[in-house]
């Protein structure tokens, strides 16, 4: 999601990864203990297409990974940064509109999360970082550009797969932000 953009799975830079090297990292990281099912597989296989081409090495996707797998809303909230995210004009609106549109129900994918970006942008007339930002915030745990949402688009999928390490879905994760930030 660039400033004003809906969120987009493709990359047009060269991505290095693939299914392998997000397994080996799942592995090093003791996200994935066991064999790997089919559908984790096909999960690593999405994983390194959606953020393969914005890590600029295999640490950076380890980083964008783990994103995936820890998620603290105390942890996040104290951070400088977070309160500097929102502390923006309408951030804590755009937070509590999301939520609301998480709580309807279904699961996060690409077109559901393109849905609530145009109803906030719609509803709240805001673009570029006042709304982005706080949503990437409250979802990935931190702010910042278009990687983030690919972390998000991976979060659902992910917390029904069964890893080593429970992921939680994007609803799980703005209740327990909302939570802690009150």
């Amino acid at each position: 999601m660039h400033a004003g953009d809906a969120p987009e799975e493709s990359t047009s830079a060269v991505n290095p990864y693939g299914a392998a090297d997000v397994l080996a990292i799942l592995r090093e990281r003791v996200w994935l203990a066991t064999e790997p099912t089919p559908e984790q597989v096909a999960w690593c296989d999405r994983a390194a297409a959606l953020l393969g081409g914005h890590a600029a090495d295999r640490t950076a996707l380890s980083e964008l990974l783990a994103l995936v797998f820890h998620y603290d809303a105390g942890e996040i909230l104290g951070k400088v940064e977070s309160h500097a995210v929102l502390s923006r004009y309408a951030a804590r609106e755009v937070i509590r509109e999301v939520a609301l549109q998480l709580l309807e129900g279904g699961a996060l994918d690409s077109e559901r999360l393109k849905e609530i970006v145009t109803r906030l942008k719609e509803g709240m007339d805001l673009r570029g970082r006042e709304l982005f930002h706080p949503i990437r915030l409250a979802l990935a745990g931190r702010a910042g550009e278009g990687e983030l949402d690919r972390v998000i688009l991976l979060l659902d999928e992910a917390a029904g797969l069964g890893f080593a390490v429970g992921v939680k879905s994007a609803r799980a994760r703005i209740l327990e932000f909302c939570l802690a930030l009150e």
